[in-house]
């Protein structure tokens, strides 16, 4: 596979996800930031084969032009590097629920969308309704319509086997507000 260097001028000639990172809007919470830059690391690790440390330092020196502060930048490196060392363990649960659907043939976007809030629900302290709410925030500014429904879809139905399994304590359900301000 090709170094994530080799592939920049394609991923930013290819795809807004790339090409507009210095125009995120200010008023955008640093955390939906932060989650467009891991999944923007996601979409060049598909694309591009590269992994963990040298995605982020690429990433953050060539691609990312200074967009975020560094508490915001930490928390993109650690979604996108734990969603990367997860990798199995997420698609295994976006398989169970994307019903005639491949991963391999999602859109580059919307599967490494799906990665990513996956990760989350696993592995963070997010609410998940707060996660499937930026999923789908992020889904409509680098995807389409129906994407978006999509991805609502199989995130909704896997937050529900997650719920069964293992339900969030009422203290960070009601913790919604707090991080959608963020």
């Amino acid at each position: 596979m090709g170094s994530l260097k080799h592939h920049a001028f394609q991923l930013e000639d290819s795809l807004p996800i790339t090409r507009h990172l210095s125009l995120v809007t200010v008023v955008m919470g640093s955390r939906r930031k932060a989650r467009e830059c891991a999944l923007q690391m996601l979409f060049a690790a598909d694309v591009a084969g590269t992994r963990g440390d040298q995605l982020a330092r690429t990433f953050w020196s060539e691609l990312a032009d200074g967009a975020l502060e560094p508490g915001a930048q930490e928390f993109a490196t650690r979604l996108a590097l734990g969603t990367l060392a997860h990798l199995e363990e997420v698609d295994e649960r976006i398989r169970s629920r994307a019903e005639h659907w491949r991963i391999s043939r999602m859109a580059l976007v919307d599967r490494n969308l799906l990665r990513l809030a996956v990760y989350e629900f696993l592995q963070e302290p997010t609410p998940r309704t707060v996660t499937i709410n930026e999923a789908l925030e992020i889904a409509r500014r680098f995807s389409t319509y129906e994407a978006t429904q999509f991805i609502n879809g199989i995130l909704d139905a896997i937050k529900r086997d997650l719920d069964v399994e293992s339900p969030e304590p009422e203290s960070i359900a009601n913790e919604d507000a707090i991080e959608a301000e963020d």
